[in-house]
């Protein structure tokens, strides 16, 4: 059984105000758990926070100078209610021992003098019973997660397939459309179409030149939100550097930045790691996200580009790309609404709102994720985070061994079911 755990990955930290008692519980368990030992409450809330995230079972005497036993692991208890918690006695404190487990501030209490053999498996059992939950909460992330993903896949795919049909009735339309306004003068007399309007093929050509190029315009966008709902394949062969992206986004997208003399510093550094991705849609995704800022931000709006490698004391790393400009900003329920198709930073009825929408395919398909906020000097930050590399998490094997460690332990099967 012993095999399924890890004693040391977690730490036990024990606050006592007897040096002796903390030498001797070093002495006894140092080489069996990762221990801490502060003398003081004081000390110890300190040694609490500083290794929050990495303590998972704190034990304490009740009397101590200053803060009794209970009140420290309250304290504990509000800082990280998932550590367990064990409070060392004496007989005469048996009452109150007691009534902290009866009303679950403590998961046990151990009495002085030790009973060594009997504190080892109560601490074997508490960094157990913190593992499984610890683990069972991952499991369940994960699963509201896949839950997640299979319901974004679902729309993505229904709005993949809109995209399609209706950049296919909108090309028959414009089929219908040039084949009218081709049409001769004799042929339009042959047909009786005598309005005065009707009259003039050059005042036609022009507004179908016009009409053809915002249909144009409809089209493409389609077709960009068609090629970036296609959810790629699980895995990605293109290792690429974000800095060559970024220049190659920028040229791309020059020629509608340099229409609205928006102003573009990218301070994106050369030595970040490099990013396994779908090299074509990663470019095209800062390609568009260039794109909406140059249709959306007022003339002469400056834009600023830069990244770093981020992630948490305890996971895989991810570079994080903040992109902020000096526009408007964006209204409170505009932000809610901004990945919507239809709605547009500009306000303008001549522009469109996939390019955003295409931009968190992208990004969501890569196992990223997109936030978007007003900056509170102004203007707008995006913030895009990628992972280093793509997630190989291998979700059914950790479920099954957490299964495994719950039916070898049938003492923590009472206290999953009661919700502890």
């Amino acid at each position: 059984m012993e095999n399924f755990y890890d004693y040391k990955k977690y730490k036990i930290l024990y606050v006592d105000d007897e040096e002796k008692s903390l030498k001797y519980f070093r002495e006894i368990f140092g080489e069996k758990f990762t221990i801490l030992t502060a003398p003081s409450p004081q000390e110890g809330l300190k040694l609490l926070n500083e290794n929050l995230d990495s303590i998972g079972l704190f034990m304490t005497d009740q009397r101590m100078p200053g803060e009794k036993g209970v009140q420290l692991l309250e304290k504990a208890r509000q800082s990280n209610p998932r550590i367990m918690r064990v409070l060392v006695t004496a007989y005469s404190d048996l009452e109150t021992a007691i009534d902290a487990v009866n009303t679950g501030a403590i998961y046990k209490y151990v009495t002085k003098p030790w009973d060594i053999p009997q504190l080892e498996v109560t601490l074997r059992r508490g960094l157990e019973f913190f593992m499984v939950q610890s683990e069972r909460d991952q499991l369940m992330r994960e699963k509201i997660s896949a839950l997640h993903s299979i319901m974004m896949t679902d729309r993505i795919l229904s709005l993949g397939v809109l995209a399609a049909g209706l950049g296919h009735h909108i090309r028959n339309s414009m089929v219908a459309v040039k084949t009218f306004l081709d049409l001769t003068p004799k042929r339009m007399e042959e047909e009786q179409i005598d309005l005065n309007r009707l009259r003039n093929p050059d005042f036609w050509k022009d507004y179908y030149q016009k009409v053809q190029g915002q249909m144009d315009k409809v089209v493409s966008l389609l077709g960009d939100l068609w090629e970036t709902s296609n959810r790629p394949l699980p895995s990605y062969n293109d290792k690429v550097r974000l800095d060559q992206v970024l220049a190659d986004a920028l040229q791309a997208a020059q020629g509608d930045l340099t229409a609205r003399k928006v102003q573009v510093e990218n301070q994106v550094p050369g030595g970040l790691p490099e990013l396994t991705v779908d090299k074509a849609k990663f470019q095209r995704l800062f390609e568009m996200l260039l794109k909406d800022e140059a249709v959306s931000l007022p003339a002469g709006s400056k834009v600023k580009i830069k990244a770093s490698v981020v992630g948490p004391k305890e996971g895989p790393a991810e570079v994080l790309v903040e992109l902020e400009d000096n526009g408007p900003g964006i209204p409170e329920d505009g932000l809610r609404s901004l990945f919507d198709p239809f709605f547009t930073r500009s306000g303008s009825p001549q522009e469109f709102g996939i390019y955003l929408m295409s931009c968190f395919f992208i990004v969501y398909h890569h196992g990223g994720r997109i936030t978007v906020k007003n900056r509170a000097e102004g203007g707008t930050h995006f913030g895009l985070a990628f992972p280093v590399a793509p997630p190989t998490a291998a979700a059914l094997n950790e479920e099954r061994d957490l299964m495994a460690k719950i039916l070898v332990n049938e003492s923590l099967w009472e206290k999953l079911l009661a919700g502890n």
